[in-house]
């Protein structure tokens, strides 16, 4: 899969809020009001969708609070894989 350039990033992060880019990587935490439990069910969602898609983010768990970052590490940059699971992230977070 292609690397983005910065323009397609750019584009993509207009519509995936909250995502920003940190050290080559796309990267959002999610913050669950409900506590520890509420966070590692979220985690345990977007577990399912990486192995389904075959493409695994770097997760930090710290009490409620969840830390995505994805990068397509054999491209060697941010590409369509990302933002596709940054966006599957953002509709998990809500189920």
């Amino acid at each position: 899969m292609a690397l983005l350039d910065d323009d397609d990033i750019s584009t993509a992060l207009a519509l995936l809020p909250g995502w920003g880019i940190e050290d080559g990587m796309l990267v959002k935490e999610y913050v669950f009001p409900e506590g520890f439990m509420a966070a590692i069910a979220f985690v345990d969602r977007v577990a399912v969708a990486a192995e389904d898609a075959d493409h695994h983010p770097d997760i930090d768990i710290r009490w409620n609070r969840v830390r995505i970052a994805v990068v397509t590490h054999d491209e060697g940059g941010i590409t369509g894989k990302d933002t596709g699971l940054a966006a599957e992230c953002d509709r998990l977070a809500v189920a």
